[in-house]
């Protein structure tokens, strides 16, 4: 598959920095100067390669910052503060991005999280290879891209932390990921309002121990985070 060329042509990088650092701040998240860059970086290649390969249906840089960024962001504060009771995060952490599309969340954890093992996995060829791209054009050797149908996968080893974000039903997102995540691992679900129907229609044998709305920074539209894990790991 071909790299698309440059929409921009002069190498400017798109978004505003501030925003991100104001995004960031208010979130209570840290992130370094090279951190704001690689996002910037990252938003370049969405808006280059979404010319050619129609990566997301947001087009316009700054909406990509709200809508796709600081909604990430707004995740990963969230999931930094929920550490210590997931449980499932640190050094070595292995994290599978479900239906990954052009990486969200997955990229901008990787990003922030270099101790992480970040896998991207996609069934649309052109949106895992974007994936990679990211990877090697921002140096991230814990991100990886994965063309792949979740329920024929097989990781190298077992999953702490399955991450989605508009990509099918609770149930759907159990049923396809479960035989990857390992004992005591756990779902974090990004949604819109909270998803009742969806709650309820989840296998017995998995339980919501949490559910957290979001507050995105320039984002007027709900948002929440749904966590899950087996009930025998609880």
């Amino acid at each position: 598959m071909s790299v698309p060329p440059d929409p921009v042509g002069d190498g400017a990088l798109p978004g505003d920095p501030q925003a991100l650092r104001q995004a960031a701040a208010t979130l209570r998240l840290a992130a370094t100067d090279s951190q704001i860059e690689a996002m910037r970086r990252y938003l370049g290649l969405l808006l280059r390669w979404n010319a050619t390969y129609n990566l997301t249906a947001v087009r316009e840089p700054q909406a990509m910052v709200t809508h796709h960024l600081a909604d990430c962001l707004a995740a990963a504060a969230a999931l930094t503060r929920r550490a210590a009771e997931v449980g499932v995060v640190g050094p070595g952490t292995r994290l599978l991005d479900a239906g990954s599309g052009g990486g969200l969340p997955g990229v901008v954890l990787a990003l922030l999280h270099p101790e992480w093992d970040v896998t991207c996995v996609d069934a649309v060829g052109k949106k895992a290879a974007f994936v990679r791209q990211v990877a090697g054009a921002l140096g991230l050797p814990n991100l990886h891209g994965v063309h792949a149908r979740l329920g024929a996968w097989k990781a190298a080893a077992a999953i702490d932390l399955v991450t989605a974000r508009a990509f099918a039903s609770l149930a759907d997102l159990v049923r396809l990921t479960e035989p990857l995540l390992k004992t005591g691992g756990c779902w974090m679900a990004m949604k819109g309002a909270v998803p009742e129907d969806e709650i309820a229609a989840l296998p017995p044998g998995i339980e919501v121990f949490h559910v957290e709305p979001l507050i995105v920074p320039g984002l007027d539209a709900q948002r929440c985070l749904v966590w899950m894990r087996r009930r025998s790991d609880s």
